[in-house]
């Protein structure tokens, strides 16, 4: 095992991020053990945690130094009628999801599919078909860089939002998750609430759908709905869902009676940009090969030789489109890095 990280100067990472525009790093460091986090306290510069690349995109060359967490592991524990599985940071997200399904560990069919590393799950709180992480979140590990020290957070620690955490908007940068521990269950029970999800089971002639069904009918609508990154690049769902009051969004509703609208548990409602975006008439529309997907509004597209102005561009376009007819404007969901 390696003492200490490989590091590489002025690094090409521009297929580091799923989106794929150009970009180069002042160093990259390849972290592949635990035991390789006390190296990385002392590096001078900016620092920006790396794991799949699904949820960032490079806007220009990124001046210090970039921490690709490739640590692996899959460790799975009885609890009752429960099973604790602890993947490493570095593991991909759907295999993993894959794998819990194969031994019939259910809880995570919903979020099958999700590009990504496990490491950046809890970072975002990832969601998708009416479930997010926090559901099935236990616990995690990470290397504090400021105390030099391996640290636990517990679900109550990580300040879960919708897509938000303690690690997203309080300290971010300070923690480099090492491992995920999620609680999962022997006993199927599945989530189907999410209409689109509703619409494709019953379509199929499923009332009650197996964890192989529910997963690979999720897998079905991802798959109709966002391109294929290593075929046409891109960040999945570009922009997030906003929340706002209750009263306001049935002032909109009234006013677009075509907007999508979920109730969430903290009575805020969450409304669906994607629609928004479609109702404005972008779905399709670009600027050089920077384009909004054709099947889906909320996802934007490199189309081979998209710019970071290119995209920049596209970004504010939609936003103040949004913003003019809303009175909402759109925050992005991946990382932007970079100027």
């Amino acid at each position: 095992m390696k003492p200490q990280p490989e590091v590489i100067s002025n690094a090409d990472v521009s297929a580091l991020s799923t989106f794929r525009l150009p970009a180069r790093a002042a160093e990259l460091a390849i972290l592949d053990s635990v035991e390789q986090c006390p190296a990385l306290t002392h590096a001078e510069g900016n620092e920006l945690v790396l794991g799949g690349g699904s949820n960032t995109v490079f806007l220009g060359d990124y001046p210090g130094r970039i921490l690709l967490n490739r640590i692996r592991g899959l460790a799975f524990e009885e609890c009752g009628e429960d099973v604790l599985v602890t993947a490493a940071a570095g593991e991909n997200w759907h295999r993993l999801v894959r794998a819990c399904i194969d031994r019939r560990l259910h809880g995570l069919e919903n979020l099958i599919m999700i590009p990504g590393s496990v490491g950046a799950a809890p970072m975002q709180n990832i969601g998708a078909y009416g479930m997010e992480l926090s559901e099935v979140f236990e616990r995690l590990d990470a290397w504090d860089r400021d105390e030099q020290r391996m640290v636990t957070f517990e679900k109550p620690d990580c300040a879960f939002g919708y897509r938000d955490s303690h690690f997203k908007s309080t300290e971010p940068g300070r923690f480099l998750v090492t491992s995920v521990t999620l609680r999962l269950s022997r006993r199927f029970q599945p989530r189907v609430g999410y209409a689109s999800l509703a619409e494709a089971l019953l379509q199929a002639g499923i009332e009650r759908p197996t964890s192989r069904q529910l997963a690979a009918t999720v897998m079905q609508l991802r798959r109709h709905r966002l391109p294929d990154p290593s075929r046409l690049p891109n960040a999945g769902s570009f922009f997030k869902n906003p929340l706002v009051k209750a009263s306001r969004a049935e002032a909109l509703i009234a006013d677009h009676p075509e907007l999508l609208h979920w109730p969430m548990p903290n009575g805020m409602i969450k409304l669906g940009a994607g629609r928004m975006i479609e109702l404005l008439g972008w779905k399709g529309k670009s600027i050089g090969d920077a384009a909004v997907y054709p099947n889906h509004a909320l996802v934007l597209v490199n189309r081979g030789r998209a710019t970071a102005a290119e995209l920049l561009q596209l970004i504010e376009a939609i936003q103040t489109s949004v913003e003019d007819a809303f009175g909402l404007r759109l925050e992005p969901e991946p990382r932007l890095i970079g100027s």
